[in-house]
């Protein structure tokens, strides 16, 4: 059965005599994937009301194990951002009633961040929708097939966290702009 990666392949092929066309078979249903996957999350996240932002804190506080909770400035870390751009974040959910901001007691200018039991339901219902999505996809597979594809990946995901192969060839360095230097 053809998809539509053997037919860009196809066209490709044709005018570039140097591609490998299996390492832009690979590539490219990866890239296919990666959109599916992307799309599905979103249509999740449109149904569940949250925004990605939104639920990447309530991701965060889970991780976190009982009882859900963070200081803020760690949470900023962790999500990467700045304690004033994490505290834009929090007040939407915070007025939806997913999370609560509490202070320490004996000492005001400490906060922490928990998730609520409205949060946690919130979380688990988006979870739940991004899981049936990824199962839905993930079906066309055998369990073995499936097992599989995790160790392949796995090999590709070392590989791109570790670094280039010391034996391959440099990649070539990234060309400035003419304005860059302005």
């Amino acid at each position: 059965m053809e998809d539509s990666v053997d037919r860009h392949v196809a066209v490709w092929a044709k005018e570039l005599d140097w591609m490998d066309p299996v390492k832009e078979q690979i590539v490219a249903r990866l890239a296919v994937l990666a959109r599916y996957l992307q799309q599905t999350r979103r249509d999740a996240l449109d149904t569940d009301g949250l925004s990605h932002g939104q639920f990447k804190i309530l991701l965060m506080l889970r991780r976190q194990g009982p009882p859900y909770e963070s200081s803020p400035s760690h949470l900023a870390d962790l999500l990467g951002l700045t304690r004033g751009a994490l505290s834009a974040r929090l007040g939407p959910i915070e007025d939806a009633g997913l999370i609560v901001r509490t202070h320490e007691s004996g000492d005001r200018r400490r906060v922490r961040v928990r998730l609520t039991d409205a949060g946690r339901t919130a979380f688990e219902r988006h979870a739940a929708s991004e899981e049936a999505g990824e199962s839905a996809l993930l079906s066309a597979l055998s369990a073995a097939e499936r097992e599989t594809l995790a160790d392949l990946l796995r090999t590709l995901v070392l590989a791109a966290e570790t670094g280039p192969d010391a034996t391959a060839p440099a990649p070539p360095a990234p060309r400035r702009s003419r304005s860059a230097g302005r």
